[in-house]
């Protein structure tokens, strides 16, 4: 079994610190429906949280923000999930129910 010499060491040390930093994943976060509301109506993420939203409701229901995302229709207990790659305010509704609505706000 080879030892590292002082030398050595140094050597591994110095080139740890220079390789590139990567970052944990942001926290995911979840969004129910439910009652035919979105639960949080509201949520503030960072840049990267990946949001799932889970139709706990026993008819169908969609999740659309005009120009960024939609979903298909889930129905119960089905999932749509979305990663937020940038920053700024994302207003979603269900389609098939248009007073339904929510806000992502993503920093």
């Amino acid at each position: 079994m080879k030892t590292l010499n002082r030398r050595d060491f140094g050597v591994a040390v110095a080139a740890a610190m220079l390789l590139p930093v990567t970052h944990a994943r942001a926290d995911d976060m979840e969004v129910h429906i439910d009652n035919f509301t979105f639960q949080p109506a509201e949520l503030t993420v960072k840049v990267g949280t990946t949001v799932t939203w889970t139709n706990r409701d026993d008819i169908p229901h969609t999740i659309v923000s005009a120009g960024k995302f939609r979903s298909k229709t889930l129905d119960t207990d089905n999932q749509f999930s979305f990663t937020f790659t940038a920053a700024g305010d994302y207003k979603y509704f269900c389609s098939l129910h248009p007073h339904m609505t929510g806000l992502i706000k993503v920093e």
